[in-house]
């Protein structure tokens, strides 16, 4: 699994430009279809892949955290919201809630969440390849297939399938 992850960004960029295009095409004309067949090629890859043995997207990247997030999150921790931002959270150049620094500060040293029942809704949907109207955040997927072997797999097999319709 180390060396996938360790090539998964390469592998990503050899496949840039070919997955722009294809998003570009499922944009403008997504087959009826895409929501259910995404929602089958996301759950066929889980039953493969097993997130504690790679983590990459904890490892590599930090969510986005809503103010439901901050609270929920907070309150595990017998925090007030202000306390929690204050110790864990940082403003981003978008105004939003993100990590101060990643790795993550509740991933464990096993690949364990430590707040996982309550984690921020960004890792409960990570890489929202199940997402409804999938073609919608292509931007978003394309980041994804270079952090989450899962999410490449995904989208390559996608688009085998969608080249035999």
């Amino acid at each position: 699994m180390d060396n996938t992850i360790a090539q998964l960004p390469e592998f990503a960029k050899e496949k840039q430009n070919e997955n722009k295009k294809f998003f570009a095409k499922l944009r403008k004309k997504p087959p009826k279809d895409l929501d259910y067949m995404m929602q089958e090629l996301h759950e066929a890859e889980f039953q493969r892949t097993d997130c504690l043995k790679c983590a990459n997207c904890c490892k590599t990247t930090g969510p986005l955290f809503t103010n439901n997030d901050v609270v929920r999150i907070a309150k595990h921790f017998r925090m007030k919201p202000q306390k929690f931002v204050e110790t864990y959270l940082r403003i981003d150049e978008d105004q939003d809630y993100v990590l101060q620094s990643v790795p993550c500060t509740f991933l464990g040293a096993d690949n364990y969440c430590s707040i996982y029942d309550v984690r921020p809704k960004a890792c409960r949907e990570f890489p929202h390849t199940d997402r409804k109207k999938f073609q919608q955040i292509s931007n978003l997927t394309m980041k994804n297939v270079a952090i989450c072997p899962a999410a490449f797999n995904i989208v390559e097999e996608m688009k085998k399938r969608l080249a035999n319709k």
